[in-house]
């Protein structure tokens, strides 16, 4: 995981839909810096939610570990962590 706490994940790719391993997320856009307000997005006992700002679909995959992402290129990794 990119981040201690709440997991980051990016649509650089242009990707339809990313798979996710969280319900509580934040989605960054695509990488700075082309990204957007880093938006705080929780589906509550839904398995799909669309970003406000890029329309990326996130699919929440129980098989996948906390975290991460399918593809794994969609988790956020800052220069900092």
């Amino acid at each position: 995981m990119a981040h201690h706490g709440t997991p980051h994940f990016h649509n650089s790719e242009g990707l339809e839909s990313i798979r996710i391993g969280a319900h509580e997320f934040q989605c960054v856009g695509a990488l700075p810096p082309f990204d957007h307000p880093h938006v705080f997005l929780d589906m509550g006992r839904e398995t799909e939610i669309v970003c406000p700002y890029c329309s990326t679909l996130y699919i929440y995959d129980a098989t996948l570990p906390a975290g991460t992402s399918e593809p794994l290129s969609a988790v956020f990794q800052s220069e900092a962590a």
